[in-house]
């Protein structure tokens, strides 16, 4: 006998799931990427001298921040939101560990029912 892994997202429609796992992989990149950028090379910049981790990783977390709006935009299309929780959500990315939050809270709202 088979069940299904996660009874909560089988209600969700395929197109729905897979743009909700590209969110959530992406958030958790961008949240990371973020705590890089604000724990490691901003310190290293302005602390230390030394500007070449913040050359890296700051063009690197730009670039998955419009990434993570594509991967919000395509959620929000999908399932409808309004554009206030779109724009809220996009701004989760600008805020320290506050992706990883969002990221929760979404998935939590789309699987439960």
């Amino acid at each position: 006998m088979t069940s299904p892994a996660d009874p909560a997202t089988s209600a969700l429609s395929p197109a729905v799931k897979s743009a909700l796992t590209r969110y959530r992989v992406i958030a958790y990149v961008v949240g990371v990427m973020l705590l890089v950028l604000v724990f490691v090379a901003m310190p290293l910049k302005y602390l230390g001298d030394n500007p070449s981790a913040m050359n890296v990783v700051g063009p690197l977390h730009g670039f998955l921040y419009v990434v993570y709006l594509l991967g919000a935009f395509d959620l929000a299309r999908r399932v409808r939101w309004s554009l206030p929780r779109l724009v809220l959500v996009a701004l989760a990315g600008t805020i320290p560990f506050l992706s990883f939050y969002a990221e929760r809270k979404v998935t939590h709202e789309l699987t439960r029912s």
